[in-house]
């Protein structure tokens, strides 16, 4: 079964959604997590090119992952995190390729049509780019 799930977490309340439900999955597999937020302010997509120091939000970012490891670690769960920078889809798919996940599972606002064309859908690009599995859930509102 799945070895090694990829949960990207936006810092909002979807993130308990999600790992409510992966939780099971987890204790039932033996997986490991590997917590995923990708930055994508400004700094964040300017990062590497203009060689620019880390930002109050991405260390937040850094932080919040930590926290939410933190309280897995404690429940028993072997947890890794990591903090990407850009476009949340394109980083989405390359850390779960570069580290080999074999599920992403993520929970979705669900938004309708129009919300949809006018912000755009991470889990609609992240399904067109990759072969790996999909978990996701819609998030209460």
């Amino acid at each position: 079964m799945y070895q090694h799930i990829l949960i990207p977490l936006e810092n909002s309340a979807t993130d308990e959604f999600i790992l409510e439900h992966v939780r099971p999955l987890v204790r039932m597999t033996g997986a490991k997590l590997l917590l995923l937020h990708v930055a994508d302010g400004w700094v964040a997509r300017n990062f590497n090119q203009l060689k620019l120091a880390e930002s109050e939000e991405m260390k937040e970012d850094r932080a919040y992952l930590e926290t939410v490891a933190g309280r897995l670690l404690d429940d028993g769960f072997c947890v890794e995190t990591e903090l990407a920078l850009g476009n949340p889809p394109a980083e989405i798919v390359k850390v779960a390729e570069d580290h080999r996940c074999d599920l992403i599972a993520m929970a979705g606002h669900g938004h309708r049509l129009f919300g949809d064309l006018f912000h755009g859908s991470t889990i609609t690009e992240v399904g067109h780019h990759t072969s790996i599995p999909l978990l996701v859930l819609r998030a209460k509102k």
